[in-house]
């Protein structure tokens, strides 16, 4: 069993993984403030991320429409030829 967060020293494991998400986090911003030079597989994992681990409601509520959006502009697509090379796949 594991000591409770509260009461364990921070260790550098932790500060670690901490450096390691708060880089995600600005990767996945870059990504959704480019949306127009970026393909929609690499846009949805940065929602994903933001949805996951926003700092603010609102970022984690913007990131989640913005996939609504996503997929609402894929649904017809399968049938058709797609332009986005990451689709392709």
């Amino acid at each position: 069993m594991s000591i409770p967060t509260p009461f364990r020293k921070c260790s550098r494991r932790d500060e670690v993984r901490q450096d390691w998400i708060d880089e995600r986090l600005r990767e996945a911003r870059i990504v959704v403030a480019d949306v127009v030079h970026h393909s929609d597989n690499l846009l949805r994992l940065a929602c994903n991320v933001l949805v996951q681990h926003g700092e603010t409601p609102e970022e984690r509520e913007d990131a989640r429409i913005l996939l609504v959006v996503l997929d609402a502009r894929s649904t017809g697509r399968s049938g058709r030829t797609r332009s986005d090379p990451e689709d392709q796949r």
